[in-house]
């Protein structure tokens, strides 16, 4: 598979894969579809907050550790269940708006999903809204975010244009193995796919099923938010096990396919 003359290259089968690497600075165009998207969320939440009743909030601030979240949690607590609406609008407003733009801390927010909303709703939010901010971040990535992955990830995105090129043929199942297991960091999934082509439909689905397992054990733990010392207690052994081999059974067949082939 060949593409356009670029600084990152790898040599597979003989064939040469290249992704042109961008440059900054951006242009006003990609700029300006940046600060549109900011724009977009600050509005949301200036509109959302004017929709609320006047009070003290100043709680509300993205959480970076247990004991903030568990101050989130004790203040939220009062408005989940007469202002509804808008807490999980300004919850989705939120996560969405972190993973757009690669903003660490979401695993709290998944916490704090299961701490609201208990386990069924908790998973049903943290998966929309996880599949949602991936989404809009492949798609800023798709303007803007050529020169971004090069800059910090140029070794990872010639391993995965490789990676990518070589499973064409079963590359759901690829993706879903990526979802799943830490074999490669999700924002660097996010924001690298559509510079390596990989089709938005496949990137959806494979978000969608392969985020799941994870967001399930999150907001579970999220109930029992009090009983967590760290964030390294949601992942037993148990746990990492049970979605390595979820990974494992969905590369399965990509595996199989490149081996009755060579």
């Amino acid at each position: 598979m060949d593409a356009d003359a670029g600084n990152g290259s790898v040599v597979h089968g003989g064939l040469e894969n290249k992704v042109k690497p961008g440059k900054f600075p951006l242009t006003v165009w990609e700029v300006t579809v940046a600060s549109g998207v900011v724009l977009g969320f600050v509005l949301g939440l200036v509109g959302l907050y004017l929709t609320m009743p006047a009070s003290d909030y100043s709680f509300l601030k993205l959480p970076r550790s247990l004991q903030d979240l568990q101050i989130l949690r004790d203040n939220l607590e009062s408005y989940t269940s007469d202002y509804t609406v808008q807490v999980l609008v300004g919850y989705c407003l939120v996560y969405i708006f972190m993973q757009t733009f690669m903003i660490p801390g979401t695993v709290f927010m998944s916490l704090l999903a299961g701490a609201l909303f208990g386990v069924f709703k908790g998973v049903a939010l943290v998966v929309f809204t996880a599949t949602a901010g991936a989404s809009s971040c492949f798609f800023l990535s798709k303007v803007i975010g050529r020169p971004l992955v090069f800059s910090l990830w140029p070794d990872k995105l010639v391993f995965f244009q490789a990676q990518v090129a070589k499973r064409r043929e079963r590359l759901l199942n690829y993706m879903l193995f990526l979802r799943v297991t830490p074999t490669l960091p999700n924002t660097f999934i996010n924001v690298a796919s559509p510079i390596v082509d990989v089709p938005y439909h496949t990137f959806f689905l494979a978000t969608f099923i392969g985020l799941s397992p994870a967001a399930f054990v999150t907001v579970r733990a999220g109930i029992a938010l009090g009983e967590l010392q760290s964030v390294g207690d949601l992942y037993d052994f148990q746990s990492i096990a049970t979605m390595f081999l979820i990974g494992v059974v969905s590369v399965t067949p990509t595996l199989m396919s490149s081996k009755s082939k060579s």
